[in-house]
C-alpha cells in the first residue's frame, strides 16, 4: 500500500498518535507524517504510506496556512492557553489596532522558537528542559510570513488567518504579536487548513478511515497518488529503452526525448508504462533523482 492520506487531525492527539493509529489500521509499518502540529492544533495532517514516505521531506519544507485564535492579555510558559500563566491584564485593543499590528509581521524575518518545542540543543529537546524549569538561549531561525490577516473577534478573543514558510511557530508569532502590542498575548485555538498542496476541504477523519477500513476498495480510494504532491512539475515520460536503464541503475540521458533539448529543469518521471518512478532534474540532457519512488 502506498500512497498519502490527508488527515483532518483531532484535537487532544499528537501527530505520533495519528500515526500509530494509522499503522494499526492499515497494517503497515512504512507510515510517517508530513509535518508535526501540537496536541491541541486540529486540521491538516498529511500521512505518507509506503513507499510515499520518502516524500516526507517535500511536504515538511512546504509552506503551510492556519487559523488561529489569538487571546489578548494572557501571557503563559507554552505561548497558549494549554501552559501555565505567567501574567494576565486586561486587553483594550481594537480590531483597527491589532490589524495594523498584524501588518508589521509580513514577510521575511527572525523567530525564536520557543522553550516548549522538540528543537534539540545540544542534543537535548527543548521541552524537556522546559519541563524541568530550565530555559537556554535559542539561535532565531529565519522564517517567512507570507499573509497576515485579521479574520473576526472583538474584546481580548481575535481570529487570524496565517500563510508562512516552514519552521514558522504560530503560538510563538501570537506570543510576538502581544509583545508589540504591549499586552501579551496567548494561542488559544490553532487550525492548520493547507500543508503544501493538501487542503482542509480534502481532508478526512480518522472515524471516515475507520470505516472505509473495512473495505480495501474503499480504503484505496482514499489514497493520493504520490505524484499528485509534484504535480506543479512537468513530466517526461520515459521509453522502453530508458525505462529499463532507470530500472537497472544506469544514468539517465535523455536523447530520444521530444522535443530535443529537455530543458533543464525538475521533472516528474514516469515509465514507459505510465508508473511514477522519481522526481528528478535535468542538466544539459543528463537526469539526477531527487528523491526515488519505484
Amino acid at each position: 500500500m502506498d500512497g498519502i492520506l490527508n488527515i483532518d487531525k483531532p484535537a487532544g492527539w499528537t501527530s505520533h498518535d495519528v500515526v500509530a493509529k494509522l499503522r494499526g489500521i492499515l497494517g503497515v509499518k512504512r507510515v510517517g507524517h508530513g509535518g508535526t502540529l501540537d496536541p491541541m492544533a486540529t486540521g491538516v495532517l498529511p500521512v505518507f504510506v509506503g513507499r510515499a514516505t520518502r516524500a516526507v521531506g517535500h511536504c515538511e519544507n512546504a509552506d503551510k496556512e492556519y487559523i488561529a485564535t489569538l487571546k489578548l492579555g494572557l501571557v503563559t510558559d507554552t505561548q497558549d492557553t494549554t501552559g501555565t500563566t505567567l501574567s494576565e491584564s486586561e486587553a483594550t485593543v481594537s480590531a483597527e489596532e491589532l490589524s495594523e499590528a498584524l501588518n508589521k509581521f509580513k514577510g521575511p524575518q527572525k523567530q525564536v522558537p520557543p522553550m516548549y518545542s522538540a528543537i534539540k540543543i545540544e542534543g537535548r529537546k527543548l521541552y524537556e528542559l522546559a519541563r524541568k524549569g530550565i530555559e537556554v538561549s535559542r539561535p532565531a531561525r529565519d522564517i517567512n510570513i507570507h499573509a497576515i490577516e485579521l479574520l473576526e473577534g472583538e474584546g481580548a478573543d481575535y481570529i487570524i488567518r496565517v500563510a508562512c514558510s516552514k519552521g514558522t511557530y504560530i503560538r510563538t508569532l501570537c506570543h510576538d504579536i502581544g509583545a508589540a502590542l504591549g499586552c501579551g498575548a496567548a494561542m488559544s485555538a490553532l487550525r492548520r487548513t493547507r500543508a503544501g498542496s493538501f487542503t482542509a476541504q480534502t481532508a478526512i477523519t480518522l472515524e471516515t478511515l475507520i470505516a472505509a477500513a473495512a473495505s480495501k476498495l474503499e480504503l484505496a480510494a482514499l489514497l493520493t497518488p504520490i505524484d499528485v504532491m509534484f504535480a506543479g512539475y512537468p513530466q517526461i515520460k520515459l521509453d522502453e529503452e530508458e525505462t529499463r536503464k532507470y530500472r537497472h541503475g544506469v544514468k539517465l540521458v535523455l536523447t530520444n526525448a521530444p522535443p530535443p533539448p529537455v530543458p533543464d529543469g525538475t521533472y516528474r518521471f514516469y515509465s514507459d508504462d505510465g508508473i511514477f518512478l522519481m522526481l528528478g532534474e535535468v542538466r544539459d540532457g543528463a537526469v539526477s533523482s531527487i528523491t526515488k519512488f519505484n
